[in-house]
């Protein structure tokens, strides 16, 4: 039986690393990794695309397929004598507007390093020769003008360049100012019909609410669709990060949610395969990537004759005719009467994973910050993290009083587990004794020993259990400072700089490997000796292990194993004592 429960620890001391290597591989993006730019400006091309219409439109069209029977002929847009890039600076990013679409070209997150060493802010959205991703907008169907055969259509705009100096403030319901940046374009038809583009920005704020406003001074009906989509290639996740001789990564792909399914992925290569094809009310599309998520959100519907009404949009995925992964809206057909005005808008949000800020976006789109199958745990954890962070100001003090905090709720249970083993280990010479007592003969040698664990009150599978215990905290603090953009390139102290990154020195994981010697030193040791071999080695290969994990878990790991050292050493005397007193009493 004590054989079977030393087998029974090694084993879940292996799963504990299969899992985490799993993880690794886990989701994983499916191209090899496509370099980025040194120093990527801005581009003034247009984004490519394969602009459909009612009858020959197909799913890897780059535009959404509109509900439509016939295309009207193409409407005359009036060309912008300026045709560069908009550009707009908020404290948060800086963002490039094509005028010719009006799509989101490339997006510089300013409060977010492309690396711990390198100044160069992170690109987000780009267009240009080494990668595509992008976010699209516009109106489609019967009178849209991006359904028009000609191309995408020229909006005119007032002028290239906005700041926050060119923002307005505005009072806010708590009665806050804040700066409100408001970027228009106009695109003004042959018949009559003016449509105007307009991005607001918000300072301190990432979501950006794209409207269009349809004003119809021609003498019939205006039709259309609103749709917004992101569009990506195959490239690597540029957020990922390199580990030595593993490379760590989470999901890369698309993902979507509706009031009823908080939260789908959807791998790049399934964009055709399992593609996306639902409505919904409320609902939301995404791409996902390590710590950043580009999302769009469909919003209301407003027009002149009714109260603004949230509509229910198509939640589409597919693959472009270029290979290029689609994920994206399409409201429902709207109708504007000859001489009247109607609004509609959506929101867009292309920023880091901060689940406080996504939940109020849309329902399950802050479980993009996604902790996998352990994610209550995981919850649970970034929570204590946040609230000791709030106390010290440094994560790396709060991943040790998080630990502090976990060991003392467990410590109860954990004590009986310790005293159990510790009680292992005072009969340790008893069991010896026996075993040369009997020799071969197992099952008297068998019966002896259980009466021994009776008669001293010891189960022999008790040392499973802390184990046991730390196995899912330790698998899901591991997602926590994978998945929570709040620890990237978060310092400690001293040579670590970066929690989510190995320990560059490697000085805590053979620490770690220390503790965990000191820490089997305590326990009772193995009577078999190849099960003594194996457990000696115990603490190198989980060192091994440990090179490249995030020096963040490590250090977790440091302190459980060092607190569960005091809580062994004082266990292990008290049990000896005991023990001495038993046998003075009874001598």
């Amino acid at each position: 039986m004590q054989q079977w429960a030393r087998f029974a620890i090694l084993g879940a001391m292996f799963v504990v690393a299969y899992l985490l290597i799993l993880a690794w591989q886990k989701d994983y993006g499916h191209a090899e990794t496509q370099p980025q730019p040194q120093q990527a400006a801005a581009v003034s091309h247009e984004v490519s695309a394969d602009l459909p219409n009612a009858q020959t439109a197909s799913a890897a069209s780059d535009m959404p397929q509109a509900n439509i029977a016939t295309q009207q002929p193409a409407t005359e847009a009036k060309a912008s004598v300026n045709q560069q890039l908009i550009s707009v600076q908020t404290d948060l990013y800086h963002l490039w507007i094509n005028p010719k679409g009006g799509d989101i070209v490339r997006i510089e997150l300013l409060n977010h390093d492309k690396s711990k060493d390198s100044n160069e802010a992170f690109v987000m959205l780009e267009s240009d020769a080494k990668r595509t991703y992008v976010a699209q907008s516009g109106l489609i169907g019967l009178n849209g003008p991006d359904s028009n055969r000609s191309g995408r259509p020229m909006y005119e705009i007032e002028k290239s360049a906005y700041t926050l100096n060119d923002a307005k403030a505005v009072q806010t319901e708590d009665g806050k100012s804040i700066k409100v940046l408001t970027v228009p374009m106009v695109l003004k038809t042959a018949d009559g019909v003016e449509i105007i583009k307009t991005f607001t920005f918000k300072q301190g704020e990432y979501p950006v609410v794209v409207n269009h406003k349809v004003v119809n001074r021609s003498g019939q009906n205006w039709q259309g669709q609103m749709f917004g989509q992101l569009k990506r290639d195959n490239s690597d996740d540029p957020g990922k990060s390199d580990q030595g001789i593993f490379t760590l990564g989470t999901f890369l792909g698309g993902a979507w949610g509706s009031p009823e399914e908080h939260y789908n992925k959807l791998k790049f290569a399934n964009f055709n395969e399992e593609k996306l094809n639902v409505e919904a009310k409320g609902g939301w599309v995404a791409m996902v990537q390590h710590y950043f998520v580009s999302a769009w959100i469909p919003g209301d519907l407003k027009l002149t004759q009714a109260n603004g009404q949230p509509y229910v949009a198509k939640l589409e995925s597919r693959k472009s005719t270029d290979d290029m992964n689609i994920i994206g809206f399409t409201s429902p057909t709207i109708t504007v009467p000859a001489g009247t005005v109607a609004e509609i808008d959506a929101t867009f949000y292309s920023g880091p994973k901060v689940q406080s800020e996504l939940k109020e976006l849309a329902t399950g789109l802050n479980q993009t910050v996604d902790y996998g199958w352990l994610w209550p745990i995981a919850k649970l954890l970034f929570l204590g993290l946040e609230f000791f962070h709030g106390l010290v100001g440094n994560w790396g003090w709060a991943i040790i009083l998080l630990t502090v905090l976990v060991k003392l709720i467990l410590w109860p249970l954990s004590s009986k587990s310790y005293r159990s083993m510790a009680k292992m280990r005072v009969i340790a010479p008893e069991m010896q004794r026996m075993k040369e007592e009997f020799g071969e003969d197992r099952m008297r040698f068998s019966q002896e020993m259980m009466a021994l664990y009776k008669r001293e009150q010891v189960n022999p599978l008790a040392g499973c259990l802390p184990l046991l215990l730390q196995m899912p905290i330790f698998l899901a603090l591991y997602w926590v400072l994978m998945e929570s953009v709040e620890l990237r390139h978060a310092p400690w102290l001293l040579w670590i700089q970066d929690l989510s990154a190995m320990d560059p020195w490697f000085i805590l994981p053979l620490l770690m490997g220390a503790t965990m010697f000191i820490q089997q030193s305590l326990n009772p040791q193995p009577a078999d000796p190849m099960q003594a071999k194996v457990f000696k080695i115990m603490p190198i290969v989980f060192t091994v292990f440990m090179l490249f994990f995030p020096a963040g878990l490590v250090l977790y790991w440091i302190v459980n194993n060092s607190i569960t050292i005091i809580q062994q050493t004082l266990i292990n005397k008290s049990v000896e004592k005991d023990r001495l007193n038993k046998e003075s009493a009874s001598s």
